[in-house]
Parts: C-alpha cells; structure tokens; sequence
C-alpha cells in the first residue's frame, strides 16, 4: 500500500516562499519518479513538476519556470517542491504522486497514488 503525506502549505503573500514536503511509503521510492501537481477552486488538476528516479532530470510546467524547484532525498524517502515568487494564482491543493513512468520527452504517467494534499494560499 502506497501511501504519499505532504505538507509544508499554509498562507503566505505574494512574492513569498514555501517549500513543500512529500513523505512516501509502501513501494522503493528511489525506483520511481515523483511528481507534484495542484488543483485551484473550480478547475481540474493540473501538473506542476516532476523529477525523475534519481534526481537527475526535471520538468516544469510552464508558470513554474524559474519560480518552483523540485527536489528529492532518497535516503528520506521525500520528495520537495520549493516554492519561490508565489502569486496569487498559484493559490491550490498541492498533491504529489509516484509516477508510474517518467519519458526523457517529459509526459508521463502518473499512479493511482495521491496523497490528501496540502492547501496553499496566496494572498494579493
């Protein structure tokens, strides 16, 4: 049984910083990618970033460009998203996922696997 804990959310201003924690249990964890995704009010899920197995290769949506890094101790069995220049729009649940599959192209495939989430609010 997989079983995926984030925190780290919270309220913060705009222009401010979070860092986002993903503890993870149940399946080696160093054998899969991670990825963090959000949903905002009224809208569908959608995906923020993602890291492979071993760390050395990383993806980001496009409005988390040189704002969000995502990261991973495998020794932790943690995966983090640091959150930096938040805006308002970035207001969501946060949830991570073990990725199923992970492509050098950047899709992939995500797992049956959430965690519960975690709220983060930007204020204006």
């Amino acid at each position: 049984q997989v079983q995926l804990v984030e925190s780290g959310g919270g309220l913060v201003q705009a222009g401010g910083s979070l860092r986002l924690s993903c503890a993870a249990s149940g399946r080696t964890f160093s054998s899969y990618a991670m990825g963090w995704f959000r949903r905002a009010p009224g809208k569908e899920r959608e995906f923020v970033a993602a890291i492979s197995w071993g760390g050395g290769r990383s993806y980001y949506a496009d409005d988390a460009k040189g704002r969000f890094t995502i990261s991973r101790d495998n020794a932790k069995n943690t995966v983090y998203l640091q959150m930096n220049s938040l805006k308002p729009e970035d207001t969501a649940v946060y949830y991570c996922n073990q990725l199923e599959n992970l492509r050098y192209s950047g899709s992939y495939k995500s797992s049956d696997y959430w965690g519960q989430g975690t709220q983060v609010t930007v204020s204006s």
